[in-house]
C-alpha cells in the first residue's frame, strides 16, 4: 500500500500568525525521502500554491479554493490523466462553480447581509485581515472559483445560507473567514476523488492521512483513513465523531511536524 498526505495549510502546515512552515523541516525530509504524494487542501488560489510549492521544493497536485478543483501536474509521476480536462501545465478536475456565478449571488445580497469580501477589499484590507505580505495579499485576490468574506452579524448567517441553496451555493468556515462555494465541492470530496485517481493509476489502495485544523477542514478529516486534527491558533481542536481522530500537542507547522513523524 502506498502513502498520500492531504493538508490545510493555514494553521495547519503554515503557522497562523507567521506562515512560517519551517518547524516541519523533519517530517518534510521524510516524506521526500519515503517520496510521499503531499497534497495541499486549501482555501488558497492556484497562484498561491504555486508559489508555496516552490518555496518548499516540490511540485506535486493539489487542492484549491476549498475543494472547488484538483490541479494535476503534466507529466506527474508518468502516469496518465488525459482523461482529464487541460490546459497547458495541469489536468484539472473541477467539483466548483465558476466565480462568476459565485459573484451573482455575492453582488446581490452583499449589502443586505452586510459581507465584505476579499473582491471589496483592498490589497491593503485584505493585509490587515490576514496578516499576508503586499505581494501575497495580491495573489490571494485572484480568485477562480469562491469568495472569502467578513459578515458583521453572523446571526444572519443562517438565512444568508439559505438564500445561497437557492444558487446552488453554500458558506462554509475558514480559520478567519467564512467562503462562499459551489454546493457539489468541499475539501472532502476533492480528497475523495483525488484518492480514487490514485488508486487507479497506483493499482493499489492508498493510505490517506489528513490534516487539518479549521471547521472547513471537517469534510477532508472524514474522508481519510488517519484524521488528523492540528490544535488551532486558539488552543482547541475541530471535532470529528470518530476514534480515528489523532489530535498534535502543538500549533501549525510544529503540530503538523510532529504528527507527520507518528503517522510515517
Amino acid at each position: 500500500m502506498n502513502t498520500i498526505i492531504f493538508t490545510d495549510l493555514d494553521g495547519t502546515f503554515l503557522n497562523h500568525n507567521d506562515y512560517s512552515f519551517e518547524a516541519s523541516k523533519e517530517a518534510r525530509e521524510v516524506i521526500f525521502k519515503k517520496e510521499i504524494p503531499l497534497v495541499f487542501t486549501t482555501s488558497k488560489t492556484k497562484i498561491e500554491v504555486e508559489l508555496l510549492q516552490k518555496k518548499v521544493g516540490i511540485k506535486e497536485p493539489f487542492i484549491v479554493e476549498n475543494g472547488a478543483a484538483l490541479f494535476v501536474p503534466k507529466n506527474y509521476k508518468g502516469f496518465d490523466f488525459s482523461f482529464l480536462k487541460e490546459n497547458e501545465d495541469y489536468y484539472i478536475l473541477q467539483l466548483g462553480v465558476s466565480y462568476d456565478q459565485i459573484m451573482l449571488f455575492y453582488n446581490a445580497y452583499k449589502s443586505e447581509f452586510e459581507m465584505f469580501g476579499f473582491s471589496d477589499m483592498t490589497n491593503e484590507e485584505v493585509m490587515e485581515h490576514t496578516g499576508l505580505p503586499l505581494e501575497s495579499a495580491k495573489r490571494s485576490k485572484e480568485r477562480g472559483f469562491t469568495e472569502p468574506f467578513l459578515m458583521k452579524d453572523e446571526f444572519k448567517l443562517e438565512e444568508l445560507n439559505r438564500l445561497a441553496k437557492e444558487y446552488h451555493l453554500k458558506i462554509t468556515k475558514g480559520g478567519r473567514f467564512y467562503h462562499l462555494i459551489g454546493e457539489n465541492q468541499d475539501k472532502g470530496k476533492a480528497v475523495e476523488k483525488c484518492v480514487e485517481l490514485f488508486q487507479k493509476m497506483y493499482q493499489e489502495k492508498m493510505v490517506a492521512i489528513g490534516l487539518g485544523d479549521g471547521e472547513n477542514d471537517i469534510p477532508l478529516l472524514a474522508s481519510v483513513d488517519i484524521p488528523i486534527a492540528i490544535k488551532n491558533h486558539e488552543g482547541s481542536y475541530v471535532n470529528l465523531p470518530t476514534d480515528k481522530l489523532q489530535r498534535s500537542s502543538y500549533k501549525g507547522a510544529k503540530g503538523w511536524n510532529e504528527m507527520i513523524l507518528k503517522n510515517v
